[in-house]
């Protein structure tokens, strides 16, 4: 199994859920409200300032789904290169539940 994490700004979370629906991602963890500040996106800090936040989620897929995930991801990262949208994908060595 895989762990893609997924980080990106609050406003695209249709377009990210939309993703996750077209390459069969069906299981996750998500965060909202979450503050940080990314190199494309500048800060998102929730603040009056900086009033943007973002989204996070946890999705676990089987090996061979990993890769069209994290296409689908990539895809609407080079579509919407300004919204700082982020993918990491991690080995799951152990799973309980």
């Amino acid at each position: 199994m895989k762990m893609i994490f997924i980080t990106y700004y609050e406003a695209v979370d249709d377009e990210v859920m939309a993703v996750l629906s077209d390459t069969g991602a069906e299981t996750y963890t998500k965060w909202t409200e979450i503050k940080g500040k990314g190199g494309a996106s500048g800060p998102h800090l929730g603040s009056h300032v900086w009033p943007k936040e973002n989204n996070a989620l946890a999705v676990c897929v089987e090996d061979e789904q990993a890769p069209e995930l994290m296409d689908g991801i990539r895809k609407l990262r080079d579509k919407m290169r300004h919204e700082g949208i982020k993918a990491f994908q991690l080995p799951v060595e152990d799973v309980t539940g």
